[in-house]
């Protein structure tokens, strides 16, 4: 039995092998907080403690809380502990999430000091906050003089929240998403927007902040989980010592309600801002239907299954009504179950549409539901999806988030909403018992039958463009502002004065960082870990394989070098990407490919990828690769499926080619604002080397512009046909360029996945010769642009032109960007300016140093605040200490540690593009060693407005500011 704390009793404890570890379960004697834990043989270890949060408004009263508890606390006084912590640690994750029932506190570090430091600062945070007044003046709502001592200039709104949720609710799917949860959950918490809806913060009071983290921040109403290899009783004894001890009684625990049920199904109709002349074709139309509760693993795995059975590819059939319907442009990206609430939701549906097809498409989606129900599924395809859903288990993560993080995260619900947490973790027995019961044809008939075409808790939403929507909203927030301005006393003036002074007071205090515990340079690791690959060669094909712990799953790539392409084939290069693995192959249709790839493979995916080369900057790696991953069971039919869809893709199914491009056309206006300081940082980069200028004209706001120019272009036929020829070059090209490959598996599958490339790729060298190669020319002017579109808040960015990542400046400019950001930006630009983030970075693949800012009120101010951050840096209140914390800040980001599969690819890349240890570890002596001294020297080297480029992305009632300012306007 595993040894607990003498205050917690152990409950049991559950050995997983598929993910080769061991949960114990232990709960709080005293006031009932459960404590998981993932013991696993990691060094990463992650700590996160979640609070059920249950909002019964839309003030943003659980996200503002979030926000203001890491402001300070009793035994950390300071005003800004988080981000203090994030600069005097080697954490490979820091953060805090709101979620629509929950707020969790997560850490994962591999460095056991910072463990301890980070665990007392998260706990005291938690328990014992100060929550004080100006803090949540500042991070969640104030009133504000525009001039801030002159009460007769224009009252407004500020506080990073405030402005967070205006950037975020800008995003046409996070308000389709908040407009049906508000319409299934017509009772619950789920009702509300969790992170606050812009109109509705300024209504919440501070008293109401405070009465929030009483009512629901107690440890019985809390959940801590861990993972990695400190023990269990390691863990409690810090848990009691901080915090736990301190609290003698338990209280009752919160908990979302059950939704009540309709009657019959509802029709709900809404609009978004956009701000666009043509608004034809922009409607959503979406249905959702309310399901059981989440807290049964196999009932999670049904609606995981069903999801996958309708939607997961062109061959499920739901999915393929919406791909082929003329009444819509693509599906909707909220499709498929949402099992994170305590009740799921399913949800299918279009965009692309009109409101007059909204009938039209309820009847689609529930004539095809009905033709499912009563005819059943292909028994193939059912084994297809159980097969994916055996994949994503045994599958190590970590690539974004730490593996042990993922995991916690996965079993969250379960530990919140009085399930099972290990049983959502361990669902071998649940997928053998669904292995056996989908052998009954009528198990997915069943399911349609009884979770949707007889549950009348649904909902059809209908969510129209509105292009006057922002200026109305602004105009009512307006006038809201002048009606209060005009009733307030000269005290309330006086006070609305008082209190931006004493926060800006508050703002200017040099808190002393000394309260709060460090790790320091010496706690560095001297050696970067590495991992070497071994050699072979499958006939003429050489290949690079790497050994490491992926857990029964292989992982393949195909390198093909870059041939030389005409300019409108790297501009389609993009749609190629998309279309080569979604069409038709070795003789079938796209229906039967993309069955067969999800029969044997986790999908496949293909891209280019251009790298800066090492000493010659005006040259560049360039590959198109294409990647798959399968179960070790599967490995030669991997090996087919790669070799089938380079060389045998059908470009001749126009149809579906049409319908592919439609698609990529729906989907590149939704990530434009959740993107948007890295678009705005592409758009400043675009002249500076060949990689930052492919980037802008493939993903920046150029690519975005060149794919809703081809969409409209492919309405006519012969323009389509001509389409796809292009699209065939490409392919012939490819074929014809030199390859190398890539292998990365555990032990028991590797000699298999060897003799699997041999059968299958023996060929795939001999059909190669080497031809010209890929160039790319750039022009090096210098630009100022401000991109328009439909958003409420700005992305500014602004970059100088500087070396690549070999040159001995190059660890000195990672620095000075961690370093600006800390001391100066994230003050100016989040604290005072109001905006959800900003700082600077070096990007050595544009050979760039750029400053940025995400989310912000203001425009020309934050630009004035970039070039101030250089005087700051002159100044005295920069010194070698403030250096220290910005080398840990680059360390840690540089020593993230990844997947085991993730680990040997970048281990590949980095061997590829000449990146060898010694590069690496002379570039990590550069940062380690870095004073304040070269950081003066390197900010007066580079940092000349002169040579400078920005970009701005914003909205249309700017563009007078703008253009006056001598910005060139672009309209998306």
């Amino acid at each position: 039995m595993s040894k607990s704390h003498p205050a917690f009793e152990f409950l049991g404890q559950h050995t997983i092998d598929t993910l080769n570890l061991t949960v114990e379960e232990y709960r709080h004697k005293v006031t009932g907080a459960t404590h998981y834990h993932l013991a696993a043989d990691d060094p990463q270890n992650v700590f996160l403690v979640a609070l059920r949060t249950v909002p019964m408004d839309s003030t943003g009263v659980a996200h503002i809380l979030e926000h203001t508890v890491l402001c300070g606390s009793e035994k950390y006084p300071v005003r800004d502990p988080f981000f203090m912590m994030i600069r005097r640690s080697l954490n490979t994750f820091m953060n805090a999430f709101t979620s629509s029932d929950w707020t969790a506190y997560p850490f994962a570090t591999e460095n056991r000091k910072d463990f301890q430091n980070l665990l007392q600062v998260y706990m005291d945070a938690v328990f014992f906050p100060n929550i004080d007044p100006l803090d949540f003046a500042q991070e969640g709502h104030r009133f504000e003089f525009e001039k801030m001592d002159d009460p007769t200039s224009p009252l407004t709104y500020k506080g990073v929240v405030f402005n967070e949720m205006k950037g975020a609710m800008s995003s046409p799917v996070s308000r389709l998403w908040q407009s049906m949860t508000e319409a299934l959950y017509p009772t619950n918490t789920y009702h509300y927007n969790s992170g606050g809806e812009p109109t509705d913060i300024p209504n919440l009071t501070y008293q109401q902040l405070v009465d929030f983290h009483k009512a629901h921040y107690h440890p019985s109403n809390s959940v801590f989980m861990t993972y990695g290899d400190i023990s269990a009783l390691e863990h409690q004894t810090q848990f009691e010592e901080l915090a736990l001890n301190r609290f003698k009684t338990p209280v009752a625990q919160v908990h979302v309600g059950l939704e009540e049920r309709f009657d019959e199904p509802q029709t709900v109709d809404g609009v978004y801002a956009l701000d666009e002349e043509d608004t034809s074709n922009k409607t959503h139309i979406v249905l959702g239907w309310l399901l059981g509760e989440n807290k049964d693993p196999k009932e999670v795995l049904k609606g995981q299954l069903l999801t996958s059975v309708l939607l997961d590819n062109s061959a499920s059939p739901l999915r393929k009504v919406l791909e082929e319907t003329e009444l819509a442009s693509a599906p909707s990206p909220l499709c498929g179950v949402e099992e994170s609430n305590k009740e799921m939701v399913f949800v299918v549906g279009v965009q692309g549409s009109e409101a007059e097809h909204a009938d039209a498409v309820q009847e689609l989606i529930l004539n095809e539901l009905q033709r499912i129900a009563d005819e059943g599924i292909d028994q193939k395809q059912l084994e297809a999806m159980l097969h994916q859903l055996e994949l994503s288990q045994r599958e190590v993560g970590g690539d974004s988030y730490p593996y042990g993080l993922q995991l916690i995260l996965h079993a969250l619900p379960g530990a919140l909403h009085d399930g099972d947490p290990i049983a959502l973790l361990d669902v071998d027995e649940a997928l053998k018992e669904l292995e056996e019961e989908i052998k009954n044809p009528q198990f997915i008939p069943g399911l349609v039958q009884s979770w949707l075409l007889d549950n009348p808790h649904r909902v059809r939403l209908c969510l129209q463009p509105d292009t006057e929507l922002a200026k109305r909203e602004e105009e009512i927030e307006k006038n809201k502002l002048a009606q209060i301005q005009a009733g307030l006393s000269e005290e309330e003036k006086q006070a609305i004065i008082d209190q931006a002074f004493a926060l800006e007071e508050r703002q200017q205090q040099v808190d002393d960082p000394t309260i709060l515990p460090e790790v320091t340079k010496d706690d560095i690791p001297a050696e970067i870990k590495t991992m070497t690959g071994e050699t072979l060669s499958v006939g003429d094909l050489p290949v690079t394989a790497y050994e490491c712990g992926t857990n029964g799953l292989v992982y393949e790539q195909v390198l093909i070098d870059l041939p030389e392409f005409s300019d409108n084939e790297q501009a389609i290069l993009p749609l190629f990407n998309t279309c080569i693995t979604e069409v038709g192959s070795a003789g079938r249709d796209y229906i039967e490919t993309q069955e067969h790839q999800a029969a044997v493979s986790g999908g496949i995916s293909a891209r280019s990828a251009l790298h800066s080369k090492i000493g010659q900057p005006s040259d560049c790696h360039s590959h198109y690769i294409l990647s798959s991953k399968a179960l070790n069971r599967n490995q030669q039919e991997l090996a087919g499926l790669i070799e089938d869809t380079l060389y045998t893709a059908r470009f001749d199914e126009l149809a579906r080619i049409k319908d592919l491009v439609g698609q990529v056309r729906a989907s590149v206006d939704q990530g434009i604002t959740g993107n948007g300081h890295g678009l705005a940082m592409m758009a400043a980069t675009q002249n500076f080397t060949p990689m930052a200028k492919w980037k802008f004209d493939r993903s920046g706001f150029a690519g975005i512009k060149f794919i809703k120019q081809i969409h409209e272009t492919l309405k006519d036929d012969a323009e389509l046909e001509r389409f796809a020829e292009q699209l065939q070059g490409i392919q012939s090209k490819l074929q014809a360029a030199p390859k190398r490959a890539l292998l990365v598996v555990d032990e028991p599958g590797k000699q298999q996945a060897i003799q699997g490339m041999e059968k299958q790729w023996s060929s795939l060298m001999q059909k190669a010769s080497s031809g010209s190669s890929f160039k790319l020319e750039i022009g090096q002017q210098q630009i100022k642009q401000a991109w328009v579109t439909s958003t409420q808040v700005n992305f500014c960015a602004q970059a100088y032109p500087a070396v690549l990542a070999d040159h001995a400046d190059a660890p000195k400019l990672a620095v000075l960007g961690a370093c600006l950001r800390n001391g100066f930006l994230h003050s100016a630009i989040r604290e005072k300016g109001g905006a959800y983030g900003g700082g600077a970075t070096y990007n050595a693949e544009a050979a760039a140093f750029i400053f940025y800012s995400y989310r912000d009120p203001r425009l020309m101010e934050t630009y004035a605040d970039f070039a101030k951050a250089k005087d700051w840096l002159m100044s005295n209140e920069m010194t070698q200490a403030k250096v220290d914390e910005a080398i840990l800040n680059v360390i840690s980001a540089m020593d993230k540690p990844g997947s085991p599969a993730g680990e040997a690819k970048k281990a590949f890349y980095q061997s590829l593009y000449g990146r060898t240890h010694d590069v690496r570890m002379a570039y990590r002596e550069g940062v380690i060693s870095t004073t304040v001294e070269e950081l003066r020297e390197v900010a007066e080297r580079y940092l000349n407005p002169e040579k400078s480029s920005s970009a701005v992305l914003t909205h249309s009632g700017m563009k007078e500011i703008v253009g006056d300012n001598g910005f060139e306007v672009f309209t998306l």
